[in-house]
């Protein structure tokens, strides 16, 4: 044999049971993430304008209130009462929530926990018997987009021109703040049927949740039937709480494009805080 020559030995074999054991750990790791901890949550509609436009992408934090059966990422488990290390939310939480018997998330706030009374008159939340501090900041301007396309059935007369020439959703803004001091801002487009709602005490461990969009949100207030999450909701269906937007998309991205996804980026809502603001007293 030459010198430097090397004889060829077995070629190894690849250990297709080691290789899918690993990747059976790895994809077990992350749906306990997502279940336990946190996962990412896109939004789908315009319930919860002017915070949360069609196309964010947030982060929801599993543990704040505890776990329950709807915890984990796929909605497998049958129901389940109470909550392991449960607590509940904060007025004014941003939460994701399963209306009862429906395997789906919704995104809505908290706005009454279980001995709250809760009405609605005229558009005005009404809380234990006393009217929310309500103040009416400027119209708030909102890019249109693929995502945002101020339509006339969802925001009709809306659709202005900016005075940088491009085309804008002029949005009517009333900044709620709530007892607690948590302050944050809704739409309010006129008269609707979800204006006015009875006098309703929250059960005990139970949810009220309302949509910030509150003439365009499926929320407490609308009956499950129709859409809606049929009046307070048990504090199991709770999954989790919205905690920070992670980037935000505008509709135009094309799966099969990369450059696209760079190019359909909003700025300035990566990073944006889902807690709301403490009005000072």
């Amino acid at each position: 044999m030459e010198q430097g020559a090397t004889m060829a030995g077995p070629k190894d074999k690849t250990d297709w049971l080691a290789e899918a054991r690993g990747i059976f750990w790895l994809l077990l790791a992350v749906l306990g993430f997502h279940s336990f901890i946190a996962k990412p949550f896109y939004i789908p509609s315009e319930s919860m304008m002017p915070g949360l436009l069609v196309g964010d992408r947030l982060v929801v934090s599993k543990y704040p209130y505890g776990w329950s059966y709807v915890s984990p990422t796929f909605h497998i488990l049958p129901f389940m009462p109470g909550r392991l290390f449960g607590r509940l939310p904060e007025r004014g939480d941003v939460v994701i929530a399963s209306p009862p018997g429906v395997r789906q998330d919704y995104i809505k706030r908290v706005i009454g926990l279980p001995g709250d009374r809760i009405e609605m008159r005229g558009g005005t939340l009404v809380l234990n018997g006393v009217p929310v501090s309500r103040s009416l900041p400027a119209p708030r301007l909102i890019p249109v987009d693929a995502n945002a396309p101020c339509r006339d059935d969802q925001f009709p007369g809306r659709l202005v021109t900016g005075p940088d020439g491009k085309p804008y959703c002029a949005l009517p803004i009333v900044r709620e703040t709530l007892p607690n001091g948590r302050s944050f801002d809704t739409i309010d487009l006129g008269a609707s049927s979800t204006d006015d709602f009875p006098p309703l005490t929250v059960p005990e461990g139970h949810v009220f949740l309302v949509g910030d969009n509150r003439d365009r949100s499926a929320d407490s207030r609308v009956p499950l039937d129709q859409g809606g999450l049929g009046g307070p909701v048990p504090w199991e269906n709770l999954g989790g709480r919205a905690e920070f937007i992670t980037f935000s998309l505008d509709g135009t991205a094309e799966w099969y494009n990369p450059i696209s996804w760079v190019q359909a980026l909003r700025g300035g809502r990566a990073g944006s805080s889902l807690h709301p603001a403490r009005a000072e007293r």
